[in-house]
């Protein structure tokens, strides 16, 4: 998620939050929570995210509807994936890392070391 700038973000925050596909009329209503935009603003912002992979875009009569196409936990394993895959010091980070987990967020990782160690055939675990 690091390579999205803040109105994207912000964008994602949104349509991450809704239970139904958003236009960009919709998004431009719930950003104005917190700032206001034009229209043509938040398209642009949205036909961004569509190039780049991050949402989805049905055309209905005369508007495109906008959904991710990955759940914000999904995002932001990918975003920490990256970076660990960028650094030339991935197992000295992950240490540090460690240390710094709160004990609900240890046992996350556990459950996921082992949920993926139950699919992956020959795996240690």
């Amino acid at each position: 998620m690091f390579e999205l700038g803040e109105l994207e973000t912000e964008v994602m925050d949104r349509l991450w939050a809704a239970d139904t596909m958003l236009s960009v009329h919709d998004l431009v209503e719930r950003l104005s929570e917190s700032r206001r935009l034009a229209y043509t603003t938040v398209l642009t912002v949205v036909t961004h995210l569509h190039e780049k992979g991050w949402v989805e875009r049905e055309k209905r009569q005369r508007a495109y509807f906008y959904q991710p196409t990955r759940g914000r936990a999904e995002a932001v394993s990918n975003a920490i994936r990256e970076i660990l895959d960028q650094s030339n010091c991935s197992i000295v980070a992950l240490e540090h890392l460690a240390g710094t987990l709160s004990r609900e967020e240890f046992d996350a990782v556990q459950r996921g070391w082992e949920s993926r160690s139950a699919q992956v055939p020959g795996s240690l675990g």
